[in-house]
């Protein structure tokens, strides 16, 4: 018996350790390796801790002490990104680095650094948002280190700077973590302004290239979709404006689908389970009274 384990385990290594095409298409060039997902989630921790010193900072009364507690942070989040952004530069096979893809990793990582006063002021206004929507909560504390779409926000926050930064990879890791803890599907490229609330959050997908502007409110299921995909000579769907565009002061409620490269005014409110294409006017109400009948081509997709 021990001899056919022991022959069952050496076949099954000898096959797996064999390189196939399609895997060889997937690897890293060379050497390289994949951004770390352990050292990803601690970015993200420290940006949380730089961000909300008051709320993580057990010795927060002391002006001196939170300097030094947010400076050990940012000190810390630029070592990491200088690694795992260079990791990611050498993984990226369109990736070109300006001299050792090393060197461009602490470049961007310094970039990064002078956009965290930036993110912090954005991630304000989404709590100040959340608590001016939300009669269930108390006080901020109970949005930021309980509320699901904070965890959400400061992943995108986070992601969609590197990414405008030219980091590849890592963005995407960013939000599809914190997709995968919340339920909140916001791809890094989407632009959302200031004072963004998402109300419980769970099913809401936003598409790269959606268009948010300030003060918009969404519900829970709510999906700001692509209608269908433009291809390109080869059959592969090319990456051009196809998601919706929602001017400030929006609210969306629960299960409505925005699809296409449409524009919802300023103003407006979309009603829940609305399957809306088609543009609407500033300070529209748009509800769905019945079934409504549709035929798609071209295929379907977010």
């Amino acid at each position: 018996m021990n001899e056919l384990i022991e022959d069952t385990l050496k076949k099954n290594v000898a096959k797996l350790s064999e390189l196939g095409d399609t895997e060889s298409q997937m690897i890293t060039k060379g050497n390289s390796q994949f951004p770390s997902v352990d050292a990803i989630k601690e970015m993200v921790s420290l940006v949380k801790s730089a961000v909300f010193p008051n709320f993580y900072d057990r010795q927060r009364n002391s002006r001196t002490i939170r300097a030094y507690f947010i400076g050990t942070a940012i000190e810390r989040l630029h070592t990491l990104l200088c690694v795992e952004i260079a990791k990611a530069l050498n993984y990226d096979r369109e990736a070109l680095c300006d001299g050792s893809c090393e060197t461009q990793a602490c470049k961007l990582s310094l970039s990064f650094i002078d956009s965290m006063p930036r993110i912090k002021h954005l991630l304000y206004t989404d709590v100040k948002a959340m608590f001016e929507n939300d009669p269930a909560v108390d006080n901020y504390g109970e949005i930021i280190l309980s509320y699901p779409v904070v965890k959400a926000m400061i992943s995108y926050r986070v992601a969609h700077e590197l990414l405008k930064l030219g980091v590849p990879v890592i963005p995407r890791m960013l939000t599809e973590l914190a997709h995968s803890a919340t339920g909140i599907d916001i791809h890094p490229g989407a632009e959302i302004g200031e004072y963004f609330a998402i109300d419980h959050g769970t099913g809401v997908v936003i598409g790269e290239t959606c268009i948010i502007g300030d003060h918009v409110t969404l519900y829970q299921g709510v999906t700001l979709g692509a209608k269908n995909f433009t291809l390109d000579s080869n059959g592969h769907p090319v990456n051009v404006p196809r998601h919706p565009i929602l001017e400030d002061y929006v609210t969306v409620y629960s299960n409505a689908s925005i699809l296409g490269r449409i524009t919802v005014g300023r103003g407006s409110v979309i009603g829940g389970n609305v399957w809306l294409a088609n543009s609407v006017p500033p300070n529209s109400k748009v509800m769905q009274r019945k079934a409504v009948s549709a035929n798609f081509t071209d295929g379907l997709g977010i």
